[in-house]
């Protein structure tokens, strides 16, 4: 769950967009891109995830301004969100087909942390949609994406805007802390509605003999970013010296 904010600078989806960005940087070694209608298509589908993510944030400053205040503003781009956001799952079938060389494991545990905390906490827990934590994520979530996917679409054409490329190594440094912040408040500000709910807990006696508290799943959670943040925030800050350094490098060589 830690790792939906490390989609700032981890998370693959054009033709040198591995993982850990080992493309980007590739000076020494060059990966075979995908073929021309698997380039085609991630092209459109980078360009209409930008698109979406940019509407996201028009609607958030439009909200803004009608209301004059940041509180509840979940609700004015909450269906675009839900809508891009789950989109996101084509990048794990772009893994597992073989036309983005990044690690099927890592995307899916990456898409589908983000799609859980949006409809697995978010969306089931009315009572959090308007908590300020659910501002903090939705923000760095759509910052992160819009620089993420102008990322891939203009490295997918051959033409990579150097401020863009720093934007996605730099930008991080804060929303990756902003994002993870604003996910953990908003599990422990549902908590308590869960556990009154009940909420997809499975209690014994049932015909499966099996239990499940939803409560408890979700602490454990919370538990898991503590020893992942500061591996993956580590790792990204490595990530941006080496990439950064590198561009650095080959202007002084042009």
């Amino acid at each position: 769950m830690a790792a939906v904010a490390a989609t700032a600078a981890t998370r693959g989806n054009g033709s040198a967009g591995g993982r850990a960005g080992a493309g980007e940087a590739s000076g020494a070694r060059k990966k075979k891109g995908p073929g021309p209608l698997a380039t085609a298509y991630l092209v459109i589908y980078n360009v209409v995830m930008t698109a979406g993510w940019l509407v996201i944030a028009v609607g958030l400053v439009r909200a803004y301004l009608a209301k004059g205040s940041y509180h509840s503003l979940y609700h004015s781009i909450e269906k675009p969100l839900k809508f891009f956001q789950t989109g996101s799952l084509l990048e794990i079938l772009h893994c597992a087909v073989g036309i983005i060389p990044s690690s099927v494991v890592l995307t899916s545990f990456q898409v589908m942390s983000r799609v859980f905390l949006l409809w697995a906490v978010t969306h089931s827990v009315k009572e959090v949609q308007s908590e300020d934590s659910v501002l903090l994520f939705v923000i760095a979530w759509t910052i992160t994406e819009i620089i993420r996917y102008s990322f891939y679409t203009f490295n997918l054409l051959n033409h990579l805007p150097y401020l863009i490329k720093w934007a996605r190594y730099t930008f991080f440094i804060v929303l990756y802390p902003m994002g993870v912040l604003g996910e953990l408040l908003t599990i422990y500000a549902a908590l308590p509605f869960v556990r009154q709910a009940g909420l997809y807990s499975i209690s014994l006696p049932n015909k499966y003999n099996f239990s499940f508290d939803y409560y408890t799943f979700l602490i454990l959670v919370m538990l898991i970013y503590i020893p992942i943040l500061p591996q993956l925030y580590f790792h990204m800050l490595r990530q941006r010296r080496k990439v950064l350094s590198h561009t650095e490098e080959h202007k002084k060589f042009e």
